[in-house]
Order: structure tokens, then C-alpha cells, then sequence
């Protein structure tokens, strides 16, 4: 079973960029990329289950705030400031909010 208190290592990188993001790398892309001001979250049109639970483990590691769902067959984010997305491109970017 998956820990979701923390990033999976299976195929996943955990790096700084040299703008100074955190980048969560699952596969050949960076599903989560993050500094102290926005959160990205890209697909890469991977709409799989491994896909959104490296998403909510960085969530949950860096508390960042978010929870992706789906229902339906479509995507969707809770986003820190209490309100819910639909996530119907391959990337959504959000601000953060600090805690």
C-alpha cells in the first residue's frame, strides 16, 4: 500500500531548479513544482492513479495545502484557500497559502 505522508521514490526525483522551485519529477515530468508563492501541478496528460497520488504525497509531505480528487472520470483540486478547480487542462498553477 502507498504511504501518503510522503513522496514515493519509485521513478520520482525531488530537486531545486535554478529558479529556486522544489520539482517533484515522476517519470520525465514535473508533476508538482512549487516555491513560496504559486504551486504548478502538470499532468503531462497522465491522468493516472500514480500520477495524482505523487501529487497529494508532495502535498502532504510539504504541506502544501491541496488534495487532488477525481469523480467522474474528471480531475479536481482543492486548493489551500477553500475553493475547488476543475482540473481540465494537463496544468493548473495556483497561489500558495502560507500556514
Amino acid at each position: 500500500m502507498a504511504r501518503h505522508n510522503r513522496v514515493g521514490s519509485h521513478c520520482t526525483q525531488i530537486y531545486q531548479d535554478p529558479e529556486g522551485y522544489t520539482c517533484i519529477q515522476y517519470h520525465s515530468t514535473i508533476v508538482v513544482r512549487f516555491n513560496a508563492h504559486t504551486i504548478t501541478l502538470n499532468t503531462g496528460r497522465w491522468y493516472t492513479a500514480t500520477t495524482k497520488l505523487r501529487m497529494n504525497q508532495t502535498s502532504n509531505q510539504f504541506r502544501l495545502g491541496y488534495i487532488v480528487y477525481q469523480q467522474n472520470w474528471k480531475w479536481y483540486v482543492n486548493l489551500p484557500d477553500g475553493t475547488t478547480k476543475h482540473f481540465d487542462t494537463s496544468q493548473i498553477t495556483f497561489n500558495r497559502v502560507s500556514s
